[in-house]
């Protein structure tokens, strides 16, 4: 062999071995402190020690003050937790099922009578304020349900204090008591980002009607639908849920539990247009059919209409007037969605009450990232029903389940993917 086929082959040999022992060096494990390890799956990449228990975010502890430090109020609590919205840092609004009655400390009772090796409470969850608080029955007889099913009134709740109004300390600087006799089941809250007197929309489903205040609460200024009447037409709704606004100020209404439809205003409420009929629950795949219409989201951008078939576990999305362009579905068939979302950049989000769960997705389904647990302690979920964000990227959330409401603080450093976007403010900031 020459001296030059020498020196070929031994640099062969030698390029060979080197890629043997790249291709078999052992990676860093994750959590093994290696300089420069970054994981860009986590809430806080590079982060040591965390399970991002409450994802990119803190629990702020000890927000709100509880509704028992108002004075004559000592005995009641927060019952369950429908929606809030974050006017500003110093400005947020929040909607309950009135209230609940203040539980002592319980230490787990051994239930061995029912069962064996059987406690109360578990996980240190006392009661669930969805199944505590009212209302009872939507009708008795066919008139208006009064309530009495669903326990007894200053014993077992306080149908007071529905609308509240924190400031960034937690302190309660409002409480809307004046409008409390009006509500009956308030399910959501908002205040559009097209309008620049900043008018407060309380969807109340259980009255199949929308109500209209001024910002500071003092005057109802317009009724959508008709109190305790429920149909199918341009001038009622059956049990509405949620809205959405558009850009040009118009707004869609998700109608709802018992309709099965979304509904659309112009900005003044006027109606405009409605679209969507009854499916097979929990099997329809059709185009345009729900089955409980339980959330409606708008992307600034495209101004595409994402509608929650929640009993259907999918997403359809329709353009700005109904037409249907696409949808995706979660494979999980015990996934139950109480809303969908989109914020200011586009992100969509929403929360799964079975899984626990707050979670972005793409706008075609595919997921991004989720956090959440179930329990009692601070920064746990349980039946998170109305999301907020306010302009320093502070995170509110509403809680059927464990009731209240809780406000989480961004992580030094934390992905801001993963971080839910602020809402879209245009009219005012």
């Amino acid at each position: 062999m020459s001296k030059r086929s020498l020196v070929i082959t031994a640099a062969i040999l030698v390029a060979f071995l080197g890629g043997y022992v790249v291709s078999n060096k052992q990676a860093p494990l994750e959590g093994q402190g290696e300089e420069g390890f970054d994981n860009p799956a986590a809430a806080v990449p590079g982060d040591i020690g965390s399970l991002d228990h409450t994802g990119p975010y803190n629990v702020v502890e000890g927000w709100p003050k509880d509704l028992s430090t108002i004075p004559g109020n000592e005995k009641w609590t927060f019952g369950a937790g429908q929606g809030v919205f974050a006017e500003s840092p110093d400005r947020v609004l929040y909607i309950q099922r009135g209230q609940l009655p203040v539980l002592p400390g319980v230490k787990p009772v051994p239930l061995g009578n029912v069962a064996p090796s059987l406690q109360f409470p578990v996980m240190n969850l006392l009661r669930n304020a969805t199944q505590a608080s009212p209302p009872g029955a939507l009708e008795v007889n066919g008139k208006v349900g009064d309530d009495s099913d669903a326990g007894q009134a200053g014993v077992d709740f306080l149908w007071a204090n529905c609308i509240v109004i924190f400031n960034r300390a937690g302190d309660i600087v409002e409480t809307w008591s004046q409008w409390d006799k009006m509500l009956r089941r308030p399910h959501s809250v908002y205040i559009s980002p097209y309008d620049p007197e900043k008018h407060v929309y309380v969807v109340d489903d259980f009255r199949h009607a929308i109500f209209k205040f001024t910002n500071d609460g003092k005057t109802l200024v317009q009724t959508i639908g008709e109190p305790n009447v429920h149909a199918s037409d341009e001038k009622h709704f059956y049990r509405p849920t949620f809205m959405a606004f558009q850009t040009d100020g118009s707004f869609y209404v998700a109608d709802g539990y018992l309709n099965t439809r979304v509904v659309k205003f112009d900005k003044d409420g006027n109606y405009l247009t409605a679209w969507g009929q009854a499916g097979e629950a929990g099997k329809e795949t059709r185009p345009g059919y729900f089955n409980n219409v339980h959330g409606v989201a708008v992307d600034p951008e495209t101004r595409e209409v994402y509608v929650n078939d929640r009993n259907n576990r999918r997403i359809q999305i329709f353009d700005e007037n109904g037409k249907f362009l696409r949808m995706w579905s979660l494979t999980w068939d015990r996934a139950n969605l109480h809303f969908v979302q989109i914020d200011a950049d586009r992100k969509i989000w929403v929360f799964d009450q079975v899984a626990q769960k707050l979670a972005r997705f793409t706008a075609d389904g595919r997921l991004v990232y989720s956090w959440g647990s179930l329990g009692a302690h601070p920064g746990a979920l349980w039946g998170v029903h109305g999301m907020s964000v306010d302009q320093e990227q502070n995170l509110y959330l509403a809680a059927v389940g464990r009731s209240g409401v809780q406000k989480f603080a961004p992580r030094q450093g934390a992905n801001p993917e993963y971080l839910v976007g602020r809402h879209v403010y245009s009219a005012w900031k």
